[in-house]
């Protein structure tokens, strides 16, 4: 099937749009958010001390509602499309700090209109549902290697490029493709100091507050290049 595939780039655009059209504008425009590692994102809705494996398909409207968590999304869709094969992820990001993280998930988000079937867990409510279909983190100073870590200059636009878990999956004609980008996944990933820094050794007061920004231009484009059957 994967064979079948075309592949395309679906972009991240300013006004928070996801598009297969590229970016046209000659801004350097961006998204930012400001980043705490004492107060991280959390990797489901509510406090939980066990791994719940649920968090694999669950519900992101907590996270969009935050405002560390940057949110794009396609118009709805007029017909289905299938995702088949690998999912990167291509950044133009900066930072106020020397070192972030960087967590891409897709998901696929329901029409106000959809109901509960046999399948639909206790508490969830299915109209508006942003089902996670893949996510993944990279932490940024091993954005080029994992043996020679590096350093980011503060407000430098700098490419962070990583691959997300192939996948097969329809967003069905009526849903929207979701893409969210943050930088804490807490307690999924560690916290960040956002340093450059051996975090094993940090102290508290290491943990700093930083701004990211994700750019959405012509000259640099961000994107997730996909295989679309």
């Amino acid at each position: 099937m994967a064979a079948e595939a075309q592949e395309k780039n679906l972009y991240l655009l300013p006004d928070g749009k996801l598009s297969f059209s590229a970016p046209t504008t000659t801004k350097n425009d961006y998204k930012e958010f400001v980043s705490d590692p004492m107060n991280p994102v959390p990797f489901i809705d509510g406090i939980d001390f066990d791994m719940k494996r649920e968090y694999m398909t669950a519900d992101q409207r907590f996270a969009e509602k935050r405002p560390d968590v940057l949110t794009y999304q396609t118009d709805v869709l007029d017909n289905d499309v299938t995702l088949a094969g690998n999912i990167w992820a291509n950044l133009k990001v900066s930072t106020t700090g020397t070192d972030a993280d960087w967590i891409v998930k897709v998901l696929d988000v329901y029409p106000d209109t959809a109901t509960a079937n046999q399948f639909t867990g206790k508490d969830v409510k299915m109209a508006g549902y942003e089902q996670m279909v893949r996510s993944e983190a990279m932490r940024g100073k091993f954005r080029n290697s994992f043996s020679n870590p590096e350093p980011f200059v503060p407000g430098k636009v700098t490419p962070v490029n990583f691959e997300l878990q192939d996948v097969l999956h329809t967003f069905k004609k009526g849903h929207r493709i979701m893409v969210q980008i943050q930088s804490t996944w807490f307690p999924l990933i560690d916290r960040n100091t956002q340093q450059f820094q051996d975090i094993m050794k940090a102290k508290d007061t290491d943990f700093k507050k930083a701004t990211h920004r994700v750019y959405s231009s012509k000259a640099n484009p961000s994107y997730l290049k996909v295989r679309v059957l």
